[in-house]
């Protein structure tokens, strides 16, 4: 299998074509997209490599690490890299009323409030977490559920393929 972290980095590209943030998440209209990741970064560089010269919606990107939440500026994605239950759970709560899409790949992610889980075995899969997307107002598009393995909708978790 490739690289499992360069195709969750490319995913990470893709989620700003498939979702749709509030108006006001952006300072402007030529302002770029903030990646966030939080931890243990699992991507050295090939997320700056996966995101070199790509635009999205006429956006650049600029990726962000930070040991906690509140030294990361005001991000779009926030990728959860914690190894401890208690920091990650804790940066969510936090989360949770923002207009931020977070991910992660832990077994519990969406359970815990996250929005999209990462699920790496041949090939990387993607679960949702439909009910704290819309709490946060992210519209995601029906084709990227259409792709995922699971959806949390209405507190139930519904295998979609």
């Amino acid at each position: 299998m490739e690289n499992p972290n360069k195709v969750k980095a490319a995913f990470l590209r893709n989620f700003a074509h498939y979702v749709t943030w509030p108006n006001n998440v952006f300072p402007n209209s030529s302002s770029p997209w903030h990646i966030g990741i939080l931890g243990q970064d699992p991507f050295g560089d090939v997320l700056e490599t996966t995101l070199e010269g790509r635009t999205e919606q006429g956006r650049g990107f600029e990726v962000f690490r930070a040991d906690r939440l509140d030294e990361l500026p005001s991000c779009q994605i926030i990728f959860l890299a914690y190894n401890d239950v208690a920091e990650r759970r804790a940066a969510l709560v936090v989360l949770k009323d923002k207009p931020v899409l977070t991910v992660g790949d832990a077994p519990e992610f969406l359970r815990e409030g996250g929005v999209i889980q990462f699920q790496v075995g041949d090939r990387v899969q993607m679960s949702i977490n439909l009910d704290q997307s819309r709490a946060v107002s992210l519209a995601i598009q029906t084709k990227m559920l259409e792709v995922s393995r699971a959806v949390l909708e209405n507190g139930v978790m519904g295998q979609v393929r």
